[in-house]
C-alpha cells in the first residue's frame, strides 16, 4: 500500500489533464523534490508489479498516467470521435525539418523540402508542436520555428536530444531510402 504523500500524487497524476512537472508536483503537495521523486518510483512499482492499466510516463521532465500500451486499442474506442486527425505528410516531413534543424527560418524549411510549407506550419502551430521562438538577424528578420515541450509529449521524448540520429535513420529506412530522406538534416 502507498504512504499518504505517494497517494496524494497518484491523485494528481489521475485527475491532472496535463502532464505535471516536479516542481508542480512539489508546490501542490507541499513535499520536496527528493520525496517527490522517490513517490513518483514506488507508484510507479506498484502499478507495475499490480498489473494496473494504468502506468506513469515521462515525457519533457514532467509526468502523467496514462493507459498501459497493451490495452491501448479498448481504449482508445473512448476517444474516436475526439481523436484529431493525424498530421499530413507535409506536417510531419516540416516538423522533422524544424527538429533537426532549430531554430529554423521558413526559407530554410523550403529550401530543404523543396516546396511551401505555409500550411504545414500553420497546422504544425495549432497544434503547439511548433512555436515562434524568434527572429533571424538577417536582412528582413525573417521568425524562427522550435518545436514546444508539446512535441516532446506527442513523440515522448524526455529532451530533443533523445530524437534518432542520422545513423539510426538510415539504419531504419536503408541505404537505397536514406538518400531520401538525408536533406532534413541539413539547412
Amino acid at each position: 500500500m502507498l504512504d499518504v504523500t505517494a497517494r496524494a500524487i497518484e491523485g494528481l497524476l489521475f485527475a491532472a489533464d496535463r502532464p505535471l512537472s516536479i516542481e508542480e508536483i512539489c508546490d501542490l503537495t507541499g513535499s520536496g523534490a527528493d520525496t517527490v521523486t522517490q513517490a513518483i518510483g514506488r507508484i510507479r512499482a506498484s502499478l507495475e508489479d499490480e498489473g494496473h492499466a494504468m502506468i506513469l510516463q515521462e515525457a519533457a521532465g514532467t509526468w502523467r498516467m496514462v493507459s498501459d500500451p497493451a490495452i491501448g486499442a479498448t481504449v482508445a474506442q473512448l476517444y474516436e470521435e475526439r481523436r484529431p486527425g493525424r498530421l499530413s505528410r507535409a506536417a510531419v516531413e516540416t516538423l522533422a525539418v524544424i527538429a533537426y534543424n532549430q531554430p529554423c527560418t521558413r526559407a530554410a524549411i523550403e529550401a530543404i523540402r523543396g516546396v511551401n510549407c505555409d500550411s504545414a506550419v500553420k497546422s504544425l502551430l495549432e497544434r503547439s508542436l511548433i512555436r515562434i521562438c524568434g527572429r533571424q538577424e538577417t536582412p528582413g528578420r525573417p521568425l524562427t520555428y522550435s518545436t514546444t515541450e508539446g512535441f516532446l509529449n506527442y513523440f515522448g521524448l524526455d529532451d530533443i536530444d533523445h530524437l534518432p540520429r542520422r545513423r539510426e535513420i538510415e539504419e531504419l529506412i536503408g541505404s537505397e531510402g536514406a538518400a531520401d530522406g538525408a536533406d532534413l538534416f541539413s539547412s
